[in-house]
């Protein structure tokens, strides 16, 4: 799970110098999806460390939660209102889309790991 949430934190990361480099009006807001990148990155490095790694992972998904709960917000609130779609637009699905991936990814990781978790206490068991 470390090595994806790093590579999610670069592809958001990326995605933040893309949409900073690519508007009209450079506004730090276009560097959101970076910080939440860089967010990943790190907390996916800490994960390798085996007493880092349940609080660095659960860390992680808050953001993906995060990540996709207010730029999804502000894209349905575009179309509900009928707002006129403008690049920024795109940037929040796209930053919506990776995060929510993301979190449904660190959903299935825990629970193949409480599975794992589940079977070894049993066999331990018998």
């Amino acid at each position: 799970m470390a090595p994806l949430s790093i590579l999610f934190g670069l592809l958001l990361s990326l995605l933040g110098v893309l949409l900073y480099t690519m508007a009209e009006s450079k506004s730090v807001t276009a560097l959101i999806p970076t910080l939440f990148g860089i967010a990943l990155i790190v907390l996916g490095f800490l994960a390798f460390k085996e007493k880092f790694r349940k609080h660095a992972m659960h860390g992680a998904a808050l953001l993906g939660l995060i990540g996709l709960g207010f730029p999804a917000y502000r894209v349905i609130a575009t179309v509900a209102n009928q707002e006129e779609w403008k690049f920024s637009t795109t940037g929040s699905a796209l930053m919506a889309g990776l995060c929510g991936l993301f979190l449904l990814m660190c959903v299935k990781s825990f629970i193949d790991a409480r599975r794992r978790r589940k079977q070894a206490s049993k066999r331990l068991s018998i």
